[in-house]
């Protein structure tokens, strides 16, 4: 209902402030939420600045590696030697060096499988790759992990060490001091998981033609982390949380049988020694012609080769600078196609290997994906500097690497597929050639902090696949996706800032909700432009080095000039959700005093409340009154009008505008409507109050209101809007912004639910049913493209 407010109570409000908090409840958190981090984060020092860029005395370790391996195919073994030169950039004095042996997650003491929990749903049963890590029983008779054969110095001798699970420590004959490099010799073999078998990240697999496909990571002994934050990052590895990695320049051999295609991180230096003339020949014409699709090796070529093997052996040349890794992926099966673009004055060849039946769908998108995702990366971080992006496609289903990345997605035997495997090949393709950024560039310590990377390239993922499809079904960014998780008990929840291998439901809390924070960020916090260049200094400042969340925190706030500590606490180190609630509008308007607009109002108003189910009933019932009947019974009241504007209103009104100044006189003119809102915020974390008005003219207008609305109380608001036109609707997150967990209490006047449909179900037993590619398709599958050139 509309309040009627007189001048001089409107403007002694005003001057009180018309936006009054409500009294504060004594459990309110505003100044916690909004006070600064403050001691949860690390004190700036010269190594990392207050401003999150790297201090001038900021420091890393470098490890180079030259590495030969050989891939004995009868056996599915890997046989490897490696000298690695280690510089120690540090302030402190080494006395040891601790390397990563990431195979002896299959070994028979590994902790990861060792301290995996869970049971056997006797209705769903258990996967064959969950059945054969029960007690790591597979991985442990069949001999798996790392073999270490001997550890030297350059001089030939040996190296004392001590394998700790899948750590290793090395014992130096001397401490290496600052500036001081060390270089040392390791060899050693391992026994390649069968992917399908309980393989992690790395494996192969086994087609009914009996050749393999082998993606071949973690396959060497790698240097752990060495630095300011945390000294030697040798935690153990569980398989959830990644990789802590030191940049270096790699040089690999690696020999394969002689009709492998291969490829590998960093640049090929023996093509014309490993490729055929006629191999050689298209790889030259990728590289002559930009944007242009070259199939290198085609899938006919590759047909023959599965059935007609060759002998002999072939080594492949790598060189790779300035990166945290290497892998590699090989097989006879893999067709081979290329496309060069130019990013920012750099040639990048865009590559793609994968066997037939990756086809028809590898064929058509793979490449061309690769390409679009290094062009958006680089728009929205640094450019990017390596000469090679390969996508794999095998038995892992997502993983990165510098330069190479091994990829899911594979249509039907027929050659069609659903909609859901087209999109989500491109997506996993989109997200692992994106790893190039993050961590393979900007290099977090992913052991420690999943969201890092994960996170912030699954944001950078959304945007992407946007680039590439308007309407592509992305399944996370959009606030309103993450609403469900957040929905839940917060006792099932742990906060982004958790550190890795203890997140539970790693999917949402490590790539879906910290996606989303930074979308949030970006749309409706920040604003695009502030964010966007904020994203960009981040990537710049650390690009080739190694942040924590603080440094990135920092960064996001020096380079934008907008305080968000408060968001920070709110969704990356709490597990509160989002629930604001529109609980109440006041309607005001000032009264202008003048009768006719009063009086006609009034009229209004009173017959409105005379007009009841009675009367309605005595028009009916009552025939005639005994006033009706006898008009003698009347008198002056029965014709007086109390809403009629007389001689004397019309004075007395004429008077009071008189009495006005003419600012007065133009506010009560004016007509305005004065709306009071009141807001709790039922979820706890505190958010910009995003508010739709539906004028009674049909047409609507949208007010936003910055967070920090909520810093004298966190729990309940008012607050005041005017417009000149009647507002018959409002609305909370018109446009699901915040991810607001509950909509229903988000309208004022309240919406009415809408009706949960169900339909009439005959059990039929489980039907899989076609996709439509396979039910429309009107000709073979041979004319629907199987990729042969």
């Amino acid at each position: 209902m509309k309040k009627l407010l007189s001048l001089s109570v409107l403007l002694f409000s005003a001057s009180q402030t018309v936006f009054a908090q409500p009294g504060a409840p004594a459990n309110y958190h505003a100044n916690t939420r909004f006070e600064q981090l403050g001691a949860q984060l690390p004190t700036p020092n010269s190594t990392r600045s207050a401003s999150g860029a790297p201090g001038k005395a900021y420091w890393q370790q470098r490890a180079d590696y030259d590495i030969k391996v050989e891939l004995d195919e009868t056996n599915n073994q890997i046989t490897g030697s490696e000298v690695i030169t280690y510089v120690n950039n540090s302030p402190e004095v080494l006395r040891y060096l601790w390397l990563q042996l990431d195979q002896n997650l299959f070994a028979k003491d590994s902790p990861g499988p060792i301290s995996r929990t869970g049971g056997i749903d006797e209705k769903q049963g258990m996967s064959t790759a969950g059945l054969a890590t029960i007690g790591n029983d597979y991985y442990a008779k069949k001999d798996y992990g790392f073999n270490i054969l001997d550890i030297k110095d350059k001089t030939g001798n040996a190296l004392k060490y001590q394998i700790n699970q899948t750590m290793m420590r090395v014992e130096l004959p001397a401490p290496i001091s600052t500036g001081q490099a060390f270089a040392f010799s390791i060899n050693w073999n391992y026994r390649i998981v069968e992917f399908a078998k309980g393989g992690r990240r790395t494996g192969y697999e086994a087609f009914a033609d009996g050749n393999n496909v082998y993606e071949i990571a973690q396959f060497y002994p790698r240097l752990c982390v060495y630095d300011d934050v945390t000294g030697w990052q040798h935690k153990q590895y569980y398989s959830q949380g990644e990789f802590a990695l030191t940049f270096g320049n790699f040089k690999m051999a690696i020999t394969v049988p002689a009709d492998h295609v291969l490829g590998a991180t960093g640049e090929l230096q023996n093509a014309a020694q490993v490729l055929t003339p006629v191999q050689l020949k298209r790889l030259n014409e990728a590289k002559a012609n930009n944007e242009k699709l070259v199939v290198i090796e085609t899938q006919a070529e590759r047909e023959t080769a599965e059935k007609t093997r060759v002998t002999g052996k072939k080594t492949w040349l790598f060189k790779a600078d300035n990166v945290r890794d290497v892998a590699f992926a090989t097989s006879r099966k893999y067709i081979w196609d290329a496309m060069q673009i130019d990013q920012a004055g750099r040639k990048v060849l865009c590559m793609s290997y994968y066997p037939r039946e990756g086809n028809p769908l590898w064929g058509k998108y793979s490449t061309q994906v690769v390409a679009h995702t290094i062009k958006t990366y680089s728009k929205f971080s640094i450019d990017y500097p390596y000469p090679v992006a390969i996508s794999c496609h095998g038995p892992v289903g997502g993983m990165e690497y510098p330069m190479i990345c091994f990829n899911g997605g594979r249509p039907e035997a027929d050659g069609t597929y659903s909609e859901g495997t087209k999109y989500g090949m491109i997506g996993v393709i989109t997200h692992e050639v994106g790893h190039n950024f993050f961590p393979m560039i900007v290099n977090n310590d992913e052991r420690q902090w999943m969201w890092m990377d994960e996170g912030i390239n699954t944001f950078l993922q959304y945007l992407t696949e946007k680039e590439w499809d308007k309407d592509y079904p992305s399944r996370r960014g959009e606030p309103q996706y993450i609403v469900d998780y957040m929905k839940q008990d917060p006792k099932n929840l742990v906060p982004i800032m958790t550190m890795s291998d203890n997140l539970i439901n790693a999917g949402a809390s490590a790539y879906a909700k910290p996606a989303t924070a930074l979308n949030i960020l970006r749309e409706t916090v920040m604003g695009r432009e502030l964010f966007d260049y904020a994203f960009k200094e981040y990537s710049r400042r650390w690009a080739f080095k190694s942040p924590t969340p603080a440094d990135f925190f920092r960064t996001m706030e020096d380079a934008s000039g907008v305080d968000l500590d408060w968001f920070w606490k709110g969704w990356f180190y709490g597990v509160e959700p989002v629930n604001q609630a529109l609980t109440e509008v006041e309607w005001f308007a000032l009264d202008s005093q003048n009768p006719e607009i009063n009086k006609s109002e009034q009229r209004k108003v009173n017959s409105e409340k005379r007009e009841t189910m009675a009367r309605i009933r005595d028009r009916k019932d009552i025939k005639e009154t005994v006033v009706e009947k006898n008009t003698d019974m009347k008198d002056f009241y029965n014709s007086y009008d109390p809403y009629k504007v007389t001689e004397s209103d019309q004075k007395k009104y004429e008077a009071y505008v008189a009495s006005l100044s003419p600012q007065e006189k133009e506010l009560v003119q004016s007509g305005t409507n004065f709306y009071t809102l009141k807001v709790k915020n039922k979820g706890g974390v505190p958010m910009p109050v995003i508010v739709k008005m539906q004028f009674e003219d049909g047409k609507d207008s949208v007010m936003r209101f910055p967070a920090e609305i909520w810093r004298l109380n966190d729990q309940d608001i008012s607050k005041v809007i005017t417009t000149k036109k009647k507002v018959v609707q409002w609305t909370l997150d018109p446009f699901r912004e915040i991810a607001d967990i509950d909509e229903e209490d988000n309208t004022f006047p309240r919406q009415p639910a809408q009706a949960t449909k169900f339909q009439l179900f005959k059990s039929q037993g489980f039907q899989r049913s076609p996709n439509p590619m396979q039910t429309e398709r009107k000709q073979p599958a041979g004319q629907l493209g199987t990729g042969k050139n």
